[in-house]
């Protein structure tokens, strides 16, 4: 399983988010081989500039999402639902011909500042990948709320419970990609 390829999507642009310290956790915890991070900087969703053609950098998120083994996705909760940037990219891949999601092992994660760790989101986020057929772990849930108190200075995740859900997560991952 050492050779396994991990695609991580983060649903927040900023450098420095909660949801890509977590990814990047997740990462760590899955040990792939190879690990990508997905570029979410995206044309808005258009037809019109559909028509003309998939935007090379949409097509190369597909193609990242259809070499990976399994991919992990870390998503804000933004008004009660997953991120435009999030959504914007679903929308766009799911136009480009392929089935790239198809039966791909697939882990959410989740960290926001409200209570519930964007429990919206990772439901927002299942609802809108299960046209695609891909295999989205049903858990464990990682949720983490107050993502302030959940990391150390270097980016790691200390609670004992976070870390020993994303452990069993990422083990899991790890399972269905290999």
């Amino acid at each position: 399983m050492s050779s396994l390829r991990l695609l991580g999507i983060c649903g927040s642009l900023r450098a420095a988010s909660w949801n890509r310290k977590l990814m990047l956790e997740a990462a760590r915890l899955f040990d792939p081989a190879e690990f990508t991070e997905a570029n979410l900087r995206l044309p808005l969703y258009d037809g019109d500039l559909e028509a003309l053609g998939i935007p090379p950098e949409v097509r190369l998120v597909a193609d990242q999402i259809r070499a990976a083994d399994a991919v992990v996705i870390a998503g804000p909760e933004y008004n009660k639902a997953m991120s435009g940037v999030l959504k914007n990219a679903l929308d766009w891949i799911s136009r480009v011909p392929g089935g790239v999601w198809r039966d791909k092992p697939v882990a959410i994660l989740s960290a926001a500042a409200g209570r519930a760790g964007g429990e919206r989101t990772q439901m927002t986020l299942r609802h809108a990948l299960s046209p695609f057929r891909a295999q989205v772990l049903p858990g464990p849930e990682v949720m983490i709320a107050a993502p302030e108190r959940e990391f150390d200075a270097n980016g790691r995740l200390t609670g004992e419970k976070p870390v020993q859900l994303l452990t069993e997560l990422m083990g899991d991952l790890k399972r269905a990609a290999g």
